[in-house]
């Protein structure tokens, strides 16, 4: 768990603990913009309905790429902690 002292100093890394907040944060941010695109395609059926249907499609795949691909970012952002982790006990192993 985050402690309130692990901000000053720098023994440990808070990244890791916060990452997964981070990654729900955006994921919600990115489920309303789709939201958003959705409503302003339903909008855009009025003037033209095949580009409407068009952008309906075009704004759910687009919700979904996004969501994938924060969580693609999320994850390389955990492994390269923890191969940080890994490097620094094979050192400390080869130390000894």
């Amino acid at each position: 768990m985050l402690d309130f002292r692990d901000l000053f100093q720098w023994d440990r890394f808070i990244t890791p603990s916060i990452i997964k907040t981070f990654y729900l944060l955006a994921v919600v941010i990115a489920i309303l913009a789709g939201l958003s695109a959705v409503f302003s395609a339903f909008a855009f059926m009025a003037v033209s309905p095949i580009g409407g249907i068009i952008m309906v499609i075009a704004s759910i795949v687009g919700t979904m790429v996004a969501v994938i691909a924060l969580r693609i970012v999320a994850e390389f952002v955990l492994i390269t902690f923890r191969i940080n982790e890994h490097l620094g006990a094979l050192r400390h192993s080869m130390e000894r």
